[in-house]
């Protein structure tokens, strides 16, 4: 008999062993992906995880369905990687193997598929898959079950992929643009039409016909460049529509023809690589010597000290080694502006891979990784794409490694990208390299614990000096009345005066939207959202209330839904509020904003950037998102509106992240020539932490914070697993969270905080409680995860508690 293991999509600890036949046995290798049926109805696309010969013990074997792949799309070094992160974060390596494959790799039963409006080349498709398309006409959507009724046959997994792959439907994702199919439709000249004189009839004949004459015309005129033409191309040109070409495709004066192209492909020129400045020279020089011993590095460059041009020269050897590079950005915002750096020096070896890419575009980068093909020597991703099929990867290079957003919360596997790059980096023999101008305190205490190598590169880029930091005390100028709205007379000053210069400002604020709260001035009520605990944000430009958890939205009142009366008034203000302001005090110049709300498609951070870098918007109002790496020449001042908002805030590391925050922002003032300026306004300008960002003081700062982690027993010192209960029903999670707690302080007595309420305590209808358990540094964490097991093992056998979703989260900051 034979037997392989095989983990499937689900949210289950195990794996399942199925059986096969002998030629089956000697085929399938590890990694490779089969269809197989789980439970009474349901299809899942399993991967095999082990091949062996001892029947399982506690079930019968069922056979697999089929076989999906040639050869194994995931390698042994990515299984041992996702074995990792399953122990270390505490989930399953279903889920792992859910959150790294593309969709399109994972049809299963009730997978819903859509015909792609785009697809017109019917006449490549097989019978088969002719008659799902057909059935497409009909019906706007089947599932897989469907599919399998109307070809009357079981196996149609792989018609389906053969349809996915020739681009002629998809599957239900998140769409930010329908695809383009790979075909791009070009046009050449009739056979007929190749001797002179034809050319001169031909002419004549179109007379009468304006436009198609036109659009001959301007044919012959781009075919001087002996290039092939593209339809579109022709269009723009001559100024005609598609019928007026297919009209002359009729006559048989034209043909079309098509041409596959990858989706996405970098141009690029292989330049020289800059030259580095004497102080960028020697931190390459002291990351070479800190690689020597060490596999990981943290290089501490401050703001605009030429961070990017060191990683290229540390690329350039290891391609030169013809090793791939993983390079890890924590925000797709930045992707767009580091594509165009490197692109510059490395042309087509680079690939990009991120959450707003189509399905069909990751599934190709996914191929030529896993190919090893030489356009994808570079990886540039999000967090994601650690999970990529790498063979031999030489560098892993962690830009702005503090970054919050390197952890995923949601949904599992909660992993946090940078020290799951460490682990990644170890199984392949390869080098990391963290950088960031504010390391977060674990990391800058590893390097001081000699744990990490150690580089500082603290000079900036042509010797301009950091900005010049003011700190505007709000409170005063409220008292002399010199506030214009929520600006200061001080801040409008220093806007004005660098708009007089032509240079360009960018306004941070972290709250989107118009304003947080509307409040009824006679009852003091204000709306809610029906199924979170939090106040609905105004949002003025759709004149809408929105949850920004939950995105539930409705029209803004005209009275107050409790009395009645039309006193409404908004409280707070956010992105959006700021630029209406800017927009009335100065009319004369380009106002942009930057947030969630305005770059929702895959282009729209692309456009918001490129309009301040082509100097088309002279203020730039936006939240956290600008605060990442962004590189722009010509801006003098920074101005941060409201400071407080980030210090408050009830978390360990609130202050740790103000000053990150606060330090990345004003970064972006002064970056090529003078000077740049930074002010801060705040109700509470001598708090210890803006008095750090002033004097721009990490040491200090690290000093200070890691002084109060190591009182009150938080990381870098004890580590943290959270766990959260969430229930519609408040009793049950309020019993559940009472019975867990009673067990875990039996166990680890009083380093168990809870059971808490977080800040917003109800979201989508859900209940939510919190209990954080620390681990003292001397206590083993491997057997601390084996007792939270048993002890949620034992926690789910109870009846009553089997429906609370139980999660957990190691590392929970």
């Amino acid at each position: 008999m034979h037997f392989i293991d095989v983990i499937l999509p689900i949210p289950i600890q195990k794996t399942f062993t199925y059986s096969v036949t002998e030629d089956e046995f000697n085929f399938l290798q590890k990694g490779m992906r089969v269809a197989v049926s789980f439970g009474k109805t349901k299809m899942y696309t399993g991967l095999v995880f082990n091949i062996h010969q001892t029947a399982p013990v506690l079930y019968e074997a069922k056979e697999i369905h089929q076989i999906l792949d040639e050869k194994p799309i995931v390698n042994e070094l990515q299984l041992k990687h996702w074995q990792w992160i399953a122990n270390y974060y505490m989930c399953s390596l279903g889920d792992v193997y859910r959150a790294s494959l593309p969709s399109a790799f994972l049809l299963e039963s009730e997978t819903i598929i859509y015909k792609n409006e785009a697809f017109l080349e019917e006449s490549i498709l097989a019978d088969e898959e002719f008659l799902i398309f057909e059935a497409l006409q009909h019906q706007s959507q089947l599932t897989i079950h469907q599919v399998a009724d109307i070809l009357g046959k079981k196996k149609v997994m792989p018609i389906v992929n053969e349809l996915i792959k020739k681009s002629a439907i998809y599957i239900k994702e998140e769409i930010y643009e329908q695809y383009k199919p790979k075909l791009v439709k070009y046009i050449r000249l009739n056979a007929n039409y190749f001797d002179d004189d034809s050319l001169g009839k031909l002419l004549e004949e179109l007379s009468r016909a304006k436009k198609q004459r036109e659009a001959v015309l301007t044919f012959f005129q781009l075919s001087t460049s002996k290039k092939p033409i593209k339809a579109k191309d022709l269009e723009t040109k001559a100024q005609v529509s598609q019928s007026i070409l297919k009209s002359l495709v009729d006559k048989n004066i034209f043909e079309f023809y098509h041409i596959q192209t990858d989706r996405i492909q970098f141009k690029g020129d292989t330049n020289d690589l800059k030259v580095l400045n004497e102080h960028q020279q020697k931190a390459l020089v002291e990351i070479k010597e800190t690689f020597k011993e060490k596999d990981v590095t943290l290089l501490h460059g401050i703001t605009s000290s030429g961070k990017t041009e060191v990683y290229t020269k540390l690329i350039q050897d290891i391609l030169d080694e013809g090793k791939q590079v993983l390079f890890l950005l924590p925000e797709i915002a930045l992707t767009t502006q580091i594509i165009t750096r490197l692109q510059f020096y490395f042309g087509d070896q680079i690939s990009v891979f991120h959450s707003k890419y189509s399905m069909n575009e990751r599934v190709e980068v996914w191929n030529n990784v896993s190919e090893n093909k030489t356009k994808a020597q570079i990886i540039l991703g999000a967090r994601s794409s650690i999970f990529l099929p790498f063979s031999n990867l030489g560098l892993i290079v962690v830009d702005e490694e503090h970054e919050t957003s390197y952890k995923q919360f949601e949904p599992s596997p909660r992993y946090n990208a940078r020290d799951s790059a460490i682990v990644l980096a170890k199984i392949h023999r390869a080098k990391l390299l963290l950088g960031s101008a504010t390391p977060s305190l674990e990391s800058y205490f590893n390097a001081q614990q000699k744990k990490y190598g150690f580089v500082e590169l603290n000079r900036r880029h042509g010797n301009v000096q950091l900005p010049k930091i003011e700190l505007i005390d709000v409170k005063e100028k409220h008292r002399k009345k010199e506030m214009n709205g929520h600006f200061s007379d001080r801040l409008l000053k220093l806007i004005q005066e660098a708009l007089d210069l032509k240079e360009q400002v960018i306004l941070f604020q972290n709250r989107r939207g118009f304003s947080p709260v509307v409040e009824c001035k006679t009852c003091g009520v204000s709306p809610q959202c029906p199924n979170c605990d939090v106040t609905l944000t105004f949002h003025k430009f759709r004149n809408e209330l929105r949850c920004h958890y939950c995105n539930y939205q409705r029209a803004m009142p005209n009275s107050c839904g409790a009395c009645g009366s039309n006193t409404l008034d908004t409280k707070g203000f956010g992105t959006e509020q700021i630029e209406l302001e800017l927009k009335e005090l100065f009319p004369d110049f380009k106002i942009g904003r930057m947030d969630l709300d305005t770059t929702r498609g895959k282009f729209g951070y692309q456009k918001i950037i490129g309009a301040f870098e082509a100097r088309e918007i002279d203020v730039l109002v936006g939240t956290q998102m600008l605060s990442k790496g962004l590189d722009f020449e010509n801006v003098s001042l920074v101005g941060i509106i409201n400071a407080d908002s980030m210090l408050n805030f009830p978390d360990f590391r609130a202050h740790e992240r103000a000053y990150d925050m606060m330090v990345q922002v004003s970064g972006r003032a002064g970056r090529s020539k003078k000077q740049g300026n930074v002010a801060i306004q705040t109700y509470n300008p001598y708090h210890q932490i803006l008095q750090q960002v002033s004097t721009t003081n990490y040491t200090e700062m690290y000093k200070e914070q890691l002084q109060e982690r190591w009182q009150y027993k938080y990381p870098p010192y004890y580590r943290l697993i959270k766990i959260t209960l969430k229930h519609k029903d408040y009793n049950k999670v309020d019993s559940g969270v009472n019975w867990l707690f009673k067990s875990l302080h039996n166990s680890f007595g009083e380093n168990v905080l809870g059971p808490t309420a977080p800040a917003v305590s109800r979201i989508r209808n859900q209940y939510i409680k919190n209990i954080v358990i620390k681990i003292p540094p001397k206590q083993s964490l491997v057997n601390t995860k084996n007792h939270v097991s048993k002890i949620r093992n034992s926690f789910e056998a109870v009846k009553d508690f089997r429906p609370i979703r139980f999660i957990i989260d190691v590392d929970a900051y």
